[in-house]
């Protein structure tokens, strides 16, 4: 983890949702905010469920059905307040290449290419995702062991980089559409999730 980096925290709110009742805390890492979200008794559960999910602003805001976001993230919800546990909102838009290039992705995507090709074709890498803020949400709630809610092999890797047990790994698994097929086979081939 990058100790330079700065962070800030803000107090904790409640949230209630449509799935049940959660807290909400926001964290400040330089010019972007994370939030976390979590049920009030998961700091006491032994191997709390827990999901670090990426932004994507048109998944989870606009329904679009060009990935599986928003399936996975209220798929979630639903989880985490059934059986206690942490969301990590990791606002990191478009694998952290920020909304306007995503939107230009895309339509790199319309025109044939996989969302590897097009983050490629417009000078990024695959994932330039960072996760000190993860650490720092870690150590804020004093996480040693946790049931992560995921299918990103890469996530696997990150947590455990953090000196934070994985008790169990849950996959999201959720049933493709004719418009994400070839996002998630490019998921699954190339970027090796558990599909």
């Amino acid at each position: 983890m990058n100790t330079q980096i700065k962070f800030e925290k803000s107090s904790i709110a409640n949230m209630p949702s449509k799935y049940g009742k959660f807290k909400i805390r926001a964290y400040k890492e330089g010019d972007q905010e994370h939030l976390a979200i979590f049920t009030e008794n998961f700091e006491q559960q032994e191997s709390p469920l827990v999901r670090i999910h990426s932004e994507c602003l048109t998944g989870d805001t606009f329904g679009s059905i060009k990935c599986d976001c928003n399936n996975q993230l209220h798929k979630a919800l639903e989880l985490i307040a059934q059986e206690g546990g942490l969301i990590i909102y990791h606002r990191q838009e478009g694998r952290n290449i920020g909304l306007l290039n995503k939107i230009n992705a895309y339509s790199l995507q319309d025109q044939g290419r996989n969302t590897i090709e097009a983050n490629i074709e417009l000078g990024f890498a695959p994932d330039q995702r960072t996760y000190d803020v993860v650490g720092e949400i870690f150590k804020d709630f004093n996480l040693t062991k946790i049931r992560l809610l995921t299918n990103n092999p890469a996530k696997v890797h990150v947590v455990e980089g953090l000196n934070v047990t994985i008790t169990e790994r849950v996959p999201v698994i959720i049933n493709p559409n004719p418009h994400n097929e070839g996002y998630l086979k490019v998921k699954k081939e190339q970027m090796g999730h558990d599909l």
